[in-house]
């Protein structure tokens, strides 16, 4: 399986196409990464350097590979970090074209726009951007509980409206919305919730809440999301594969009181998590 991954890099860390890459190599998935950004470390640190690609030199890159002759046997193109509107819009020319290649080919639309703790934290025009044109050609969308809310324009403090919130987005687009980072009335203090919907059917899964706050951990479970669900065509068994995994690595860096995660160290539990969390019919 191949996997077209168009995110952010940083040397130092693990977040966007360093948190990504290498967890779907590990579980056996062949991954293209082109870098919307190159930067030292993440900008959470308070201090950075590096660049922000233009669209036209990931749409140079892309265009490299399609001249190839392989963008017919790429399965899937995931998008992140994407620095400024110009390169949003060349990650949605680029989806084109693998899709023009391969009609078979998934799109998965991390739409990275903020958190609860830091509010938006990208540029101008790109939440924008994801709502009006990676949404309707996304047939995956990874969204944070605050990417939720800002993408269907209502909160979601109660299942209930969590549920309309998902159905607002499903009607954008995507066929199926996977929500991480969640917290309704219904989520005990010591619990976090991850909630999957293909549209006719929704699923919940609950984890104990570690004490860790990492970078990249929603890149890294969005990516291990869409790889299981284009191998099992199942939103639960995607969720549980991909929380469980996660729940591991967290649990490894919190343990070891790492600011990064450490997926180098915690591979193991990407192929054989050491807890295994099933997803449960909302």
């Amino acid at each position: 399986m191949n996997i077209l991954s168009i995110q952010s890099h940083v040397a130092y860390g693990h977040v966007g196409n360093s948190a990504a890459v290498f967890p779907l190599q590990r579980i056996g998935i062949e991954v293209w990464p082109v870098h919307t950004v190159q930067f030292s470390n993440h900008t959470g640190h308070g201090a950075w350097r590096g660049d922000v690609f233009s669209g036209a030199a990931i749409r140079l890159v892309v265009r490299g590979i399609q001249e190839r002759g392989v963008l017919r046997t790429c399965d899937g193109v995931l998008s992140g970090y994407l620095g400024s509107v110009d390169t949003g819009a060349a990650v949605a020319d680029c989806v084109g074209w693998v899709k023009e290649a391969n009609p078979a080919a998934r799109f998965c639309c991390d739409p990275v726009i903020g958190d609860a703790g830091g509010g938006i934290f990208v540029r101008p025009g790109i939440p924008e951007l994801i709502r009006e044109r990676m949404l309707p050609i996304a047939d995956f969308v990874t969204p944070n509980q605050f990417e939720l809310d800002h993408l269907a324009d209502r909160g979601t403090a109660t299942m209930a409206d969590l549920i309309a919130a998902i159905d607002a987005v499903h009607a954008c687009g995507p066929r199926v919305v996977f929500v991480t980072s969640l917290r309704t009335d219904d989520t005990p203090n010591d619990c976090i919730d991850l909630v999957a919907s293909d549209g006719a059917e929704r699923y919940l899964l609950r984890t104990p809440r570690l004490p860790i706050v990492a970078n990249g951990a929603g890149d890294a479970i969005a990516a291990l999301f869409f790889a299981h669900h284009l191998r099992t065509d199942s939103v639960a068994e995607a969720m549980s594969r991909a929380a469980s995994s996660m729940f591991g690595v967290l649990d490894r860096t919190a343990a070891a009181g790492s600011s990064e995660l450490l997926l180098v160290e915690a591979q193991q539990e990407l192929v054989a998590p050491s807890r295994l969390f099933a997803a449960q019919r909302i």
